[in-house]
């Protein structure tokens, strides 16, 4: 059996990382390469040294502005290329490097809720302040507008009035964690990669 290969993408604390991690760590034909972050200071980084995971730091202009960050991608060669709380809009050069092989989970069920700017609690809020009755999260290829790749997956929580912002986030981590190491399982016993 051929051994799959990721590489996730963070720039915060990185729980979804860590439940990713320790969804495969007992799957020999999963590999989990590396972590790349944008964010020196992000808290993921911490959870790579606990989980002996590489975790690597990218700044910008390698990013953007170079190749550095597409040539230490390929040089992974990655089944699969998971944003798992990544902010940064990933380049056009990645996305045709990498078709349909990079994902990304968003905090609301798309197409609500998406663009620049709508990540985290700043989603959490308006879903609140809409007095929306429903949120989930989505599952998505990434392309080259922010939320707009083809959904792979969806799954919804209520949402009771009394629901405090913090309690949606709580619902939607709940979401999160049951259902990205699975969707992730799935993509990569696919028969195209």
């Amino acid at each position: 059996m051929k051994t799959k290969n990721i590489v996730l993408l963070a720039s915060g604390s990185g729980s979804n990382v860590e439940n990713i991690v320790r969804y495969f760590q007992d799957r020999p034909d999963i590999v989990i390469s590396a972590v790349l972050t944008n964010n020196k200071d992000a808290k993921v980084l911490e959870r790579c040294d606990r989980l002996s995971i590489s975790g690597l730091y990218f700044n910008r202009m390698s990013f953007y502005d170079t190749d550095c960050l597409l040539d230490i991608l390929e040089a992974f060669n990655p089944d699969l290329i998971v944003l798992a709380g990544f902010l940064w809009k990933i380049p056009e050069k990645i996305i045709r490097a990498f078709p349909d092989r990079i994902i990304n989970i968003h905090p609301a069920l798309l197409p609500k809720y998406a663009g620049k700017g709508m990540y985290g609690n700043k989603v959490h809020r308006a879903v609140k302040a809409n007095g929306d009755a429903e949120t989930g999260i989505t599952i998505h290829y990434v392309n080259e507008n922010y939320d707009e790749g083809a959904i792979i997956h969806q799954a919804k929580t209520k949402i009771a009035a009394e629901d405090s912002v913090e309690r949606i986030v709580e619902k939607i981590h709940g979401l999160e964690y049951e259902h990205f190491p699975k969707v992730i399982e799935k993509l990569l016993a696919s028969p195209s990669r």
